[in-house]
């Protein structure tokens, strides 16, 4: 009988933690898009950026390229 009345405790516990578990996926994923976000916008202000110099030039291209590595590994 101890064990029939500790059934729904069980899954009360279980939801709970379901419901736990759902809300932290969804807070993780929400970072995430907020870490997309932000490397989106970096990536658009060094693509508006002009420039004749060079090594600003090469400084602009390596920033990008590492936004995008970033963005790549969010994906």
């Amino acid at each position: 009988m101890a064990s029939a009345l500790e059934s729904p405790r069980l899954e009360t516990e279980g939801s709970k933690t379901t419901e736990e578990e759902k809300r932290r996926v969804q807070q993780e994923r929400a970072a995430r898009e907020r870490q997309k976000q932000s490397l989106n916008l970096q990536k658009e202000q060094i693509l508006s950026q002009r420039t004749s110099s060079p090594l600003r030039r090469q400084a602009l291209e390596a920033a990008l390229n590492h936004i995008e590595l970033q963005l790549e590994a969010l994906d």
